[in-house]
């Protein structure tokens, strides 16, 4: 019994591969892509998970608290400098279609009664962002759904104006679900179908099928040359990834997209945001053709 009771004891030889072999920016890739099946990562994900605790929240990873005593640097950031915040985690939404459309429509699910609606001037140009809440179409004030930002892109010799529509994830939803039943936008335009992603093991199958022994092992593509491995956003948090992201209307002609994690959002305090921002940013030239 004791010599049984010590064959059940040892422990599995190990699977893991050796650091070198982990840390092959292939085999990264692989590993992260397969890590935020399940919580999405921000785009600023590897900084903050090397300084914050992170917490998963609405189904995407974020960092929370720092992980050291940064509370100073932070405060003296805003007040004297420049603090960059990600809020990427924040949903967007965009509607394309005719002005007085989309006005007509959204005018159910806002009030003036609130303060700025989505006809405002200043907003209406493109120039800057309004902030409005949002209710379930002709209740007001009952039912509400929650606070958005929105902002105009501006006008353009096309007859066709763009809206984007910025909301918390816990709110997407059912936002969502209004906005396409005032629009009656009920067939989806586009299917997104991700690719599945490959583990490192397959990988390094492939990378060693018609290799011999003693070649320096490289993954190359179909035109001889190294492909480059890159990071794979598999939906986002708030949306499976086999579901439709665009959705259009045959009546009204007007089209929502769900552009979650394909527009980034970033928040810049302090006096010198703008100078930052100067230094940054260069303006392109126009090019007419």
């Amino acid at each position: 019994k004791q010599a049984e009771k010590t064959v059940h004891q040892k422990k599995e030889q190990s699977k893991t591969k050796c650091r070198k072999a982990r840390r092959r920016h292939i085999n990264l890739v692989a590993e992260f892509n397969r890590r935020q099946r399940k919580n999405i990562w921000l785009e600023t994900h590897i900084w903050h998970a090397k300084r914050f605790h992170m917490v998963k929240k609405w189904g995407y990873s974020l960092g929370d608290s720092p992980t050291e005593k940064c509370y100073r640097a932070c405060y003296r950031a805003m007040t004297n400098h420049c603090l960059l915040q990600d809020l990427s985690y924040y949903c967007c939404l965009e509607l394309t279609g005719k002005e007085n459309e989309l006005l007509k429509q959204l005018a159910r699910i806002c009030s003036i009664d609130t303060g700025l609606t989505f006809e405002e001037a200043c907003c209406l140009s493109g120039r800057f962002e309004g902030s409005l809440n949002l209710y379930r179409a002709d209740r007001y004030p009952e039912d509400m759904l929650g606070p958005v930002t929105f902002i105009w892109k501006p006008r353009n010799d096309s007859e066709n104006r763009q809206l984007w529509i910025w909301l918390h994830p816990a709110l997407k939803q059912d936002i969502l679900r209004e906005l396409k039943a005032i629009f009656q936008c009920t067939e989806p335009e586009e299917i997104c179908i991700p690719e599945p992603v490959t583990t490192s093991i397959q990988e390094e199958i492939q990378m060693d099928v018609g290799l011999g022994l003693g070649k320096k092992r490289k993954k190359e593509d179909k035109e001889g040359e190294k492909a480059v491995p890159v990071k794979k956003i598999i939906g986002d948090g708030t949306r499976d990834p086999f579901q439709s992201y665009s959705w259009i209307s045959q009546t009204t002609g007007v089209v929502i997209s769900d552009r979650t994690m394909e527009i980034l959002r970033y928040r810049l305090i302090g006096p010198l945001s703008h100078s930052v921002l100067t230094e940054t940013l260069k303006a392109a030239s126009l090019q007419t053709v």
